[in-house]
């Protein structure tokens, strides 16, 4: 079966820490594809905070052009109300035979059994974690190991440079008038120039 990477978030908006996240799952997972999945009504998140779907998703058009193994996806964005990860996994595997890795932080395998029926979602999919930073990595096998026991997850985990970039360190700079220019993709930073994102 095709082996396809979800690489989920509000991309609020989409960075190079983002994608270099993408290239290094579809390299190291041997990937077939990544599809960005920018989130609608995160749960977890204050929508106030959020630019608007059309833009977000127009800055991850911008930012994936030319990568013929990326793709965007507009599934949480049509859907109404909170956005669940398991929501979206049982509607992919409803649409596509296929082996879904799931692509997060490796914080959040610290967080995982905090969201919504964390067993199924393990169930459901590869979990593949990046190391953001080597002094973390043995706090990080452990938990992986724990959540194998524990659930039976597959969990990957993925050596990945580490760049200390952030939306909302991204939003703070636009706000404040600095420059953000070699953080993320020129034609991100275009269209956010554009239509005066971020800006107070």
């Amino acid at each position: 079966m095709k082996k396809i990477g979800i690489m989920g978030g509000t991309f609020n908006p989409i960075h190079f820490a983002h994608l270099i996240l993408a290239e290094n799952a579809l390299q190291q997972c041997i990937l077939d594809e990544i599809m960005f999945l920018p989130s609608g009504y995160p749960a977890y998140k204050e929508q106030n905070e959020i630019a608007p779907d059309v833009d977000r998703l127009a800055m991850v058009q911008a930012a994936i052009k030319g990568n013929s193994s990326f793709y965007v996806s507009t599934l949480e964005l049509e859907r109404k109300g909170p956005t669940y990860t398991i929501d979206t996994l049982e509607e992919l595997h409803q649409k596509n035979k296929a082996d879904y890795y799931f692509i997060l932080g490796g914080d959040s395998l610290f967080q995982i059994e905090q969201w919504k029926e964390c067993e199924k979602v393990m169930k459901l999919c590869h979990l593949v974690a990046a190391v953001r930073q080597q002094d973390g990595i043995f706090a990080l096998e452990k938990r992986a190991e724990e959540l194998r026991k524990k659930y039976g997850a597959k969990i990957t985990l993925l050596n990945t440079p580490y760049l200390d970039i952030s939306s909302s360190m991204l939003r703070k700079r636009i706000s404040l008038g600095h420059s953000i220019r070699y953080l993320l993709p020129e034609a991100v930073l275009s269209y956010i120039k554009e239509h005066k994102l971020y800006q107070k």
